[in-house]
């Protein structure tokens, strides 16, 4: 159910959106109702949405190009807008960045990169934060980050490579049937022409090196031929781009990623663990 205290933590490009739809629906003749079953929602929907007591989703900022656009592309241009509102503040200079980047080298310790999580996954994970998240909040944050996952569609095509470390697969949310989905996810992105998945093992330090012992680490090219690197910890993050610095995290990388299995067998220890092990 909508609740009136969302309505305080609705940004300006949600409450721009509600405004717009509002004033198109009026020139139009149509009541809350008539749009809604034009979209395919009730009347109830419509009027959370206008009077701000529940964000607008994605899915809905499509429905509402379709049914109020007319050809316009005004709400797909700010679609983008209240996508960006709905991430974490600290994510929020890093997410076109990485929408529209050419290649992305990413290293994950904790848990599954956003960009490779499942929906029930992502969910569980955000839900048993803290402090813990309103639903409304969890629900915002997992359609924001498996948004994200359209840069696998991309054109032109972007190359996604991902050192995950062994000991994200055994750290498991929500339940052993959201895991056994999240392993087959991964391992069905990781048979992506585009995309590469290495796991770093978990006794990788007894060779007397282990490159990734500090932690997560984003290394992204950009259509201008320039890398960044991007660093988040405990809800704070920063963006790199200072040449030396970008140089040294890129070789921290590179090693991190020689350090780990190769392609094959870091697919087969994913399938190994969702059961489909050969």
């Amino acid at each position: 159910m909508a609740r009136s205290e969302n309505k305080e933590s609705v940004g300006p490009a949600a409450r721009m959106v509600a405004a717009v739809a509002k004033k198109m629906r009026l020139r139009k003749g149509l009541t809350q109702e008539q749009l809604g079953s034009r979209m395919g929602y009730t009347g109830a929907a419509i009027s959370a949405m206008e009077r701000l007591l529940h964000p607008v989703s994605d899915e809905m900022m499509v429905k509402l190009e379709e049914a109020l656009g007319d050809g316009t592309g005004v709400f797909e241009e700010m679609r983008e807008l209240v996508r960006l509102e709905k991430l974490p503040e600290q994510f929020r200079d890093y997410a076109p960045i990485e929408q529209k980047a050419t290649s992305l080298n990413l290293f994950s310790m904790h848990n599954v990169h956003g960009l490779f999580q499942t929906e029930a996954y992502a969910r569980a994970q955000i839900a048993g934060g803290y402090p813990p998240p309103s639903d409304a909040r969890v629900e915002e944050l997992v359609e924001a980050r498996i948004a994200r996952q359209a840069l696998f569609d991309k054109d032109p095509m972007r190359l996604i490579e991902l050192v995950l470390d062994e000991s994200a697969l055994g750290r498991k949310f929500g339940s052993d049937e959201i895991m056994r989905a999240q392993y087959l996810h991964l391992a069905e992105c990781a048979r992506r022409k585009n995309v590469t998945v290495q796991i770093l093992p978990m006794d990788v330090g007894l060779t007397g090196e282990n490159a990734g012992d500090r932690g997560m680490l984003n290394v992204i090219e950009t259509a201008e031929h320039t890398r960044l690197v991007y660093l988040e910890i405990q809800d704070e993050s920063v963006i790199i781009t200072d040449p030396v610095k970008v140089r040294t995290y890129a070789q921290r990388y590179a090693k991190i990623r020689a350090q780990a299995l190769g392609t094959r067998e870091s697919l087969g220890l994913i399938e190994q663990l969702a059961g489909e092990g050969r």
